[in-house]
């Protein structure tokens, strides 16, 4: 591994940590507060940076969004599906 390969993993790495309370919070509530619009667009964007990460054969980038692309996904479904208190 490259020194500049290990600053972009290193990215990775905070960046991801960074999602990984709010979308705990969001299973564990079932629900969300966060804006549909930022969800939506944050959505989109990792999902066509993913496309583009694995067609530059990038793999710190097709790693990087693809977890958010999930996690922001977590968070859309949750949004627009919240879960039904019993």
């Amino acid at each position: 591994m490259t020194g500049i390969e290990f600053l972009g993993w290193a990215g990775f790495g905070i960046l991801v940590a960074a999602w990984i309370p709010q979308t705990l919070d969001t299973l564990k509530a079932g629900k969300t507060e966060m804006n549909i619009a930022f969800i939506i667009m944050y959505f989109s964007s990792s999902l066509l940076l993913t496309i583009y990460s694995v067609i530059t054969e990038d793999p710190v980038f097709t790693a990087l969004n693809a977890l958010l692309t999930i996690g922001s996904g977590i968070n859309m479904y949750y949004k627009l599906f919240p879960r039904k208190r019993l």
